[in-house]
């Protein structure tokens, strides 16, 4: 069972949310890379994403945009990405790691050599968002054979047909958009965002997270309350991007610590209940 199996049979046995923060490797700077992720961590982050910048995106918006390219500016590749991961998890045998980012670095690699390679490093999950599950049966196979978890997208336009293949490509977790467009875009509609859930849920027999659109402790509890995952980006990139270098990291643990804060007392309230 994978790190990102068992921690969320961990939290759905405390009754508890997940909270996946993510950041892009190398920005704002590599040597900040792993002091960043300790403090996801330390902020209360159940899993990380960790992005691997790319040139040309098309899921992400213009701030993660800008953390990318700030990134390649100064060398970050996927290769450099693994030896992150490598050396954070040298320091953290729990936090599940999560790479997020787009096909080209991994077909330049090779996909057999990345599965390897990322496996070694200690990455658990995979989500290239331009790797359509019925268009990568084998990559995702190869990944699930050897432990690490190929995550895949849906989106509020999917259909019941991608609901299957994603179901029968994908593992860990689904990752659900919950806007039509970029990250940190639009507004959330959580009516819509629930009505969706518990079909995605019944389809795909995985724990759903959701992302795109949500920026604050209060939309992270809204989203909390239907959801199993809060994924939340692009917010936490202009944390950085506007924190003086030598705060940075102590200013993400105090807003991760404020998301975590919030989910927590959606489900305590919860509990109550039942």
């Amino acid at each position: 069972m994978s790190r990102i199996q068992t921690t969320f049979q961990r939290l759905q046995a405390d009754g508890r949310k997940a909270l996946i923060p993510f950041m892009t490797a190398g920005f704002p700077a590599p040597e900040l890379t792993l002091p960043l992720m300790r403090a996801l961590v330390e902020g209360g982050a159940d899993i990380i994403e960790l992005g691997v910048p790319f040139s040309d995106p098309m899921a992400d918006g213009p701030t993660i945009q800008r953390a990318s390219e700030c990134a390649l500016a100064q060398g970050m590749s996927l290769r450099k990405v693994l030896e992150l991961v490598r050396a954070f998890r040298a320091e953290d045998a729990v936090t599940p790691v999560v790479l997020m980012g787009y096909a080209n670095p991994i077909e330049a690699m090779g996909a057999e050599r990345f599965v390897a390679d990322a496996v070694a490093a200690g990455v658990d999950g995979v989500l290239v968002v331009d790797y359509p599950p019925e268009e990568c049966v084998a990559f995702a196979a190869t990944a699930k054979a050897a432990g690490l978890d190929p995550i895949f997208l849906l989106a509020p336009t999917s259909s019941a047909q991608r609901f299957a293949d994603v179901a029968r490509a994908g593992s860990g977790y689904i990752y659900y958009v919950s806007l039509k467009g970029v990250t940190g875009s639009g507004k959330l509609d959580i009516d819509e965002v629930a009505r969706r859930i518990p079909q995605i849920r019944a389809a795909v027999g995985m724990p759903v997270g959701v992302g795109f659109g949500i920026r604050d402790a209060d939309s992270a509890q809204r989203i909390g309350a239907v959801a199993d995952a809060v994924v939340i980006g692009s917010r936490i990139i202009e944390e950085i991007e506007h924190s003086p270098r030598e705060a940075a990291a102590a200013n993400v643990t105090a807003f991760v610590r404020g998301i975590r804060a919030a989910l927590d007392t959606l489900e305590s309230t919860q509990g109550a209940v039942r």
